[in-house]
C-alpha cells in the first residue's frame, strides 16, 4: 500500500495519521489563541478607559459668588451673575454651601461638561469676600 500525504479527499490510499496529526495542530492552535490575542485586548480596554480616568484626575478651580437657584446651589459670575456651574458637594454635606451664599469664593474640585452651565464637583471651598460685589 502507497503512503500518500496531503490527500483532499478521503480514500483507502490517503493516511488516517496524517489527518489526526493534522487536526491535532489545529486544535493545539486554537486552544493557544486566547492566550495569544490576551495581551492585545488589555491594551485596547485601557486605552478606551484612560481618558475618562485623566478627566477625573483633573482638578479645576472657579472663582464667583455661590447662589441659590430653583433650590440647587449654583456658582455666578460676580459682574454679570451669570451662571458658571451647577454645584454638586462631594465629601461634605450640600447644606454646606448655605453658609456661603452671597460671598465670593473660589471652589475646587472637577468639571463634568454638560448641557449648558457644566457640573462642578467640589471638593472644597475658600471665601475670597464676604460680599459679592465687584472688586474694583
Amino acid at each position: 500500500m502507497e503512503h500518500r500525504r496531503g490527500c483532499a479527499v478521503w480514500h483507502e490510499n490517503c493516511s488516517f495519521a496524517f489527518s489526526r496529526d493534522r487536526m491535532i495542530r489545529h486544535l493545539v492552535f486554537l486552544a493557544a489563541l486566547p492566550v495569544l490575542i490576551a495581551p492585545w485586548a488589555g491594551r485596547a480596554e485601557q486605552k478606551q478607559n484612560q481618558p475618562r480616568a485623566e478627566q477625573k484626575a483633573k482638578t479645576a478651580s472657579l472663582t464667583g459668588c455661590i447662589d441659590e437657584q430653583q433650590g440647587r446651589y449654583i456658582l455666578v459670575d460676580d459682574r454679570s451673575l451669570n451662571p458658571i456651574a451647577n454645584l454638586e458637594a462631594e465629601g461634605f454635606p450640600t447644606e454646606g454651601f448655605a453658609k456661603h451664599m452671597g460671598h465670593k469664593v473660589t471652589v475646587r474640585g472637577t468639571s463634568i461638561p454638560g448641557g449648558a452651565v457644566p457640573v462642578f464637583k467640589v471638593r472644597s471651598i475658600e471665601t475670597v469676600s464676604e460680599t459679592c460685589a465687584p472688586q474694583p
